[in-house]
């Protein structure tokens, strides 16, 4: 199994609606590409503790084949298009386990 993580640094300016958006966006990924076993995405409720990032992504594949094929999927570079115009910082780790 791989696991993908992603945590996003909005900029200033950016809406609670942005965040929300992005945040209906990222779920729907789920639905949209095939190689996704199980997706998460949400706010934190912990924000002190989060250097700045204060939203997250994981994405759960059955193997690395699954991500790459997540990746440059047409869905997901719309998502990583919005992502750039609402977010100062984007952090991600993949693992297997």
């Amino acid at each position: 199994m791989v696991e993908h993580i992603v945590c996003f640094k909005f900029k200033p300016e950016t809406t609670e609606e942005q965040v929300q958006e992005l945040i209906r966006r990222l779920k729907a990924l789920k639905d949209e590409i095939p190689t996704v076993v199980d997706l998460t995405a949400g706010k934190t409720f912990t924000p002190e503790r989060g250097q700045g990032f204060t939203a997250a992504l994981v994405v759960r594949f059955n193997d690395r084949a699954g991500l790459d094929y997540y990746q440059p999927h047409p869905k997901h570079m719309a998502v990583k298009e919005y992502i750039g115009q609402i977010c100062d910082s984007v952090l991600a780790i993949d693992y297997e386990f």
